[in-house]
Order: C-alpha cells, then sequence, then structure tokens
C-alpha cells in the first residue's frame, strides 16, 4: 500500500466488527451485491481504497465460488489470519443461511404465483441497473492502472463481445483474455520498475 492509501486506510477495529460488518453487508446484498459491497467497504468503512477494492475483486471473480464470500475471506485473512477468515465467512453465512431457509420454506407455497413470477423479474432488472452503475462508479481506477486506459478499454471490449455476443464460455475468456492481460500487466510492471530503478 501506498503513503496515501494508507493514511486515509482504515481496518477492522475486532473480530467482532469484522463479523457484524459482514452480516449487515450479506443482509443488504439482495441481487446487487457488488453495488453493496463497493460502498460499505470503499465508501463507509473505508478498509479498501478504490484502487484495492478493484484489484481484489479481480482475484474474488476468478477463485472458485462467489465472488463476495472470496473477497471476505481475503479481507478477514488480510487484518486478522486465518481467524479473521473464519470470522468473515461466518458474518458473511450465518444468517443469510438462516434468512433464505425461511424464504424457501415461504416461496415453496406461491412460487407458481404470476405476481411472483413478475415480481423477481423486477428484481433481476433492479440488479443489472445496481451492477452496472457500481461498474461506471469505478471506470475512474482505470486511469491509474498500470496497463493503461485504452488498453483497459480493449480488454472491457474484447470480453463483452465474447461472452455477450459471441457466446464463448467464461472460463476460456477467463483463461485467453485473462492470461494476455496478466502477461502485459506484467510486462509494463517491469518497464515502471525499470524506470524507477537508479542507473
Amino acid at each position: 500500500m501506498s503513503a496515501p492509501q494508507a493514511a486515509t486506510a482504515t481496518r477492522p477495529a475486532s473480530l467482532s466488527d469484522l463479523f457484524w460488518s459482514f452480516t449487515h453487508l450479506a443482509l443488504q446484498g439482495f441481487g446487487g451485491v457488488l453495488a453493496v459491497v463497493q460502498r460499505e467497504l470503499v465508501d463507509k468503512k473505508k478498509w479498501l481504497t478504490r484502487e484495492e477494492f478493484v484489484e481484489d475483486w479481480a482475484v474474488a471473480q476468478i477463485l472458485p465460488g462467489p465472488n463476495v464470500v472470496n473477497l471476505s475471506l481475503m479481507i478477514g485473512d488480510r487484518y486478522f489470519g486465518l481467524r479473521g477468515a473464519l470470522v468473515a465467512l461466518a458474518g458473511m453465512l450465518a444468517f443469510p443461511l438462516l434468512l433464505v431457509l425461511a424464504l424457501a420454506a415461504v416461496f415453496a407455497g406461491i412460487a407458481d404465483s404470476p405476481g411472483v413470477a413478475g415480481a423477481l423479474r423486477g428484481m433481476g432488472a433492479v440488479a443489472a441497473g445496481l451492477i452496472a452503475a457500481t461498474g461506471f462508479r469505478l471506470i475512474g481506477v482505470l486511469k491509474k492502472n498500470v496497463m493503461g486506459v485504452a488498453v483497459c478499454w480493449s480488454f472491457a471490449a474484447a470480453s463483452f463481445i465474447a461472452i455477450a455476443l459471441l457466446r464463448v464460455p467464461l472460463a476460456w475468456v477467463l483463461l485467453g483474455l485473462g492470461s494476455v492481460a496478466c502477461a502485459w500487466a506484467y510486462r509494463q510492471l517491469g518497464r515502471v520498475r525499470a524506470l524507477d530503478t537508479p542507473a
């Protein structure tokens, strides 16, 4: 972490703070969890800078399992080691699991209702909007990306075309474009280090 980032970043006060923070976050995350995570961890709690959030979220997305669960494990481990990772995971899953089981029991009796089906379709549109809005808010981070803004936009466009238009499976997009992006970033980091190294 750079000096300016370290000066503004905070950390969870305790394991209890970590647990209840992730519980609160999880209970808000109906559909548009990305928007909630970014607002809570970056804007409100300031546990991560926007740059750190984008980097950690990228790693969380390529790991197996739900993105936000992966992120909770990473943040818990960063501040409290293995205990923190387990506490953050418990915060993400304990109360939401109980809530989902209760909702599943209720939903089983009304699942065939046309009104419920319409409500679920509407919630899907709202969730998509939340994700898109968060993506637009994080665009500014690309200006500081080591790959360069134009290259970042090129990879974003190529990913969109591959997945949305050509229907290429996500695993192949990650393996192909992800590998190229990693190689380009590694090359750029090497150039930055070479420029920073005194002759």
